[in-house]
């Protein structure tokens, strides 16, 4: 898995620049609290006292140097967020391309899928209209005229139909004669 490597993430100082820095710091602390109390011990008995410690509680950098500082670490972390930035957008662009390879190769094995379920059902009504039309052909050249009459027609079409085709028979067959009564009209 993908993480922030630790030491980045603490980095202050570019490892090239620690080196000299620590070349440029000669004194420590300890040496310049030493050397101011000292210093101090030698001018304070005048006033009548007497100086047992010195402790530095903080140490600021002159206003020039201090912006100078900030600005070097601003631009330091904004590398470093680029950097962030960069590596994640390539993992990004890593993960949706393995999606995306994924996706396909689902999609391509649920049409196969598809196919082979569709192919095997088509074979399975085949066979069994192939049964049923088989016992009874009258039956199934019926049913294909229907089909016929059914994909070549549409809501207001009109079907006319000659005395002598198999369809008007088939149709008369089926139909029953209704016996007309006689019309009770004139009185």
């Amino acid at each position: 898995s993908w993480k922030v490597p630790e030491q980045e993430v603490l980095e202050e100082v570019p490892a090239e620049q620690e080196e000299d820095l620590r070349k440029q710091i000669t004194r420590g602390r300890e040496e310049i609290t030493r050397t101011i109390l000292a210093e101090a011990r030698r001018i304070i008995p005048q006033y009548g006292i007497e100086l047992v410690d010195v402790r530095i509680k903080r140490l600021d950098y002159v206003e020039s140097v201090r912006e100078k500082v900030y600005a070097r670490m601003i631009s330091e972390r904004k590398r470093i967020a680029a950097q962030f930035r960069s590596e994640g957008e390539g993992r990004s662009a890593e993960i949706l391309g393995t999606m995306e390879k994924e996706l396909r190769q689902i999609r391509s094995t649920a049409y196969r899928r598809v196919q082979e379920v569709q192919g095997k059902g088509d074979a399975e009504a085949t066979r069994v209209y192939g049964d049923s039309f088989g016992r009874n052909p009258e039956f199934y050249a019926f049913q294909r005229t229907l089909e016929v009459y059914k994909e070549g027609s549409n809501k207001n079409s009109v079907l006319i139909l000659t005395t002598d085709s198999d369809f008007y028979r088939y149709l008369k067959q089926a139909i029953p004669e209704v016996k007309q009564s006689p019309r009770s009209g004139a009185r």
